[in-house]
């Protein structure tokens, strides 16, 4: 008895490590989409993953960085006359980002490391916390291999890149979560049957997942300044030109309009299923913390509807944009949150 307390305590204490590394994770998602939507991404032409934390520190240094950037099709062919100043501006934005990523590294190995060392960690958890530094590192390549796409010829990124990379944050930062579920609430006792809902409740995360995904196509092509009406686009519901080119299913990835479209069909798909869902898992769903869950995820829902729609009318401003961008990691958070309270098993 007094080992299993004991564990509980170290299983508070790995929560609420983990706990603090998916509040930064969720700050970098947000501040990444800061840097993509200030268009400052490709300010930073070198990847140098140690010595790339230390800023220029002199004038002299400030003028190298910057003739590095004057040779690259962005400020050619979009920023020609930028000045010094305008230079630092969006140049900080991309080092904060990377420079946060690099603390995730720190405050995510070296706890973990001192938690195993002191042998606080379960045995089936210490995997689980490997994959996670082993996704956080690829994220960092995965952000390289996306600014190089448009440090050649175009100066935009791929958005297959840039979908590929908010994609692995999100994930990283899900299956964070998660972990964190296991550890502050009771795991489920070996043996009966999982709830009826348990299966359809990680289906919506999915499917708010993917809702992300669609987002962050947007995000890529620039869809969002496309048409800034709702609910129609433009004079009709069904825009013209919808899947109209060669082959038809690359405008899901490629087309504005296809992007865009795609993107609200998601949200009004969510915007029924969710509050569905929801009314299924107050009435059959076991215990008050369903019903916590229940009511989250309903706020968040009305909470990023709205963003998303104001976003749109107001022509994409960054803050509310960014607000959008975070609204809907958090939507992910209430449909994982309730995914993980009806997993509860019955017997």
């Amino acid at each position: 008895m007094l080992l299993s307390q004991q564990q509980r305590q170290y299983d508070r204490q790995i929560a609420a490590w983990l706990t603090l590394c998916a509040a930064v994770v969720f700050g970098m998602v947000i501040l990444g989409g800061v840097t993509r939507l200030t268009n400052s991404g490709l300010s930073m032409v070198e990847w140098k993953p140690i010595m790339g934390a230390i800023p220029p520190l002199s004038e002299e240094a400030w003028h190298d960085t910057f003739d590095k950037y004057k040779a690259t099709p962005e400020y050619q062919k979009i920023n020609r006359g930028m000045d010094l100043e305008g230079f630092k501006s969006i140049f900080m934005f991309e080092y904060l980002h990377r420079l946060l990523g690099r603390l995730i590294g720190v405050l995510f190995f070296f706890p973990m490391v001192y938690f195993m060392l002191r042998q606080r960690v379960p045995a089936g958890l210490q995997p689980k916390l490997w994959l996670l530094f082993l996704l956080g590192g690829g994220q960092g390549l995965l952000g390289w291999f996306m600014v190089k796409s448009g440090l050649v010829d175009n100066p935009h990124v791929s958005q297959y890149r840039l979908t590929a990379h908010m994609g692995l944050a999100v994930l990283i930062y899900a299956y964070m979560l998660w972990l964190i579920f296991d550890l502050r609430f009771a795991r489920p006792a070996r043996g009966g049957v999982i709830g009826p809902l348990g299966g359809p409740g990680l289906g919506l995360a999915v499917l708010v997942y993917l809702m992300i995904l669609s987002g962050a196509l947007v995000a890529g092509t620039k869809a969002g300044f496309a048409y800034n009406t709702w609910p129609l686009m433009g004079t009709g519901f069904i825009p013209p030109g919808l899947y109209s080119g060669v082959p038809p299913w690359l405008d899901a990835f490629e087309d504005i309009t296809t992007v865009q479209f795609n993107h609200r069909i998601f949200a009004y798909l969510l915007a029924l299923l969710i509050p569905a869902f929801a009314a299924l898992a107050w009435r059959l769903g076991p215990g008050s913390r369903v019903r916590l869950a229940v009511v989250l995820l309903l706020l968040v829902l009305v909470l990023q509807l709205g963003l998303g729609i104001s976003t749109l009318l107001l022509h994409v401003p960054v803050p509310l944009a960014a607000a959008h961008q975070g609204g809907a990691v958090l939507l992910l958070s209430a449909a994982l949150f309730l995914a993980h309270s009806l997993r509860r098993r019955v017997t």
